[in-house]
């Protein structure tokens, strides 16, 4: 499977995106500030599109123009990642029903699971209407998701 550096490598149907914690990732105690987990997992779920060959302002500028919204999102922390910490953020998409796609992510310091994350996107028109996803989508992503 291919692999670059800047967004990651899949091994088998999971996505795995490396980042590296910066102090401005951290509250005044050099651990990851909350919020951000959501930032690591938002980078990791457009980076497995990228290698997939989807990208996010091609699938908006495109002839049936389409864009994803977070629906719901919940996030269980587990242990603290800190600063200049090298974190791989895993990533499987799960299913697809409709115009929802079910997400899948954990974040890793070695062996050590930090965060886990579960949530549902929906593909939007431009108008900010559910939409299925493309064909050629649904083809490429079909791989990854789990065995129905």
């Amino acid at each position: 499977m291919s692999e670059n550096p800047t967004i990651g490598w899949f091994e088998g149907r999971v996505h795995h995106y490396p980042l590296r914690v910066y102090y401005e990732d951290t509250d005044f105690s050099g651990v990851v500030y909350y919020a951000n987990y959501l930032k690591f997992c938002e980078r990791a779920r457009s980076s497995f599109f990228r290698l997939v060959g989807f990208e996010h302002a091609a699938l908006w500028e495109g002839d049936n123009p389409i864009a994803f919204a977070i629906r719901k999102i919940a996030l269980d922390y587990k242990k603290p990642a800190r600063i200049d910490d090298s974190l791989i953020v895993r990533t499987s998409y799960d299913r697809i029903k409709g115009p929802r796609l079910f997400v899948s992510q954990s974040v890793w310091r070695g062996d050590e699971e930090l965060v886990t994350a579960v949530s549902e996107a929906t593909a939007i028109s431009p108008e900010g209407r559910p939409r299925r996803m493309p064909k050629n989508m649904m083809e490429a992503l079909g791989p990854y998701l789990l065995p129905v």
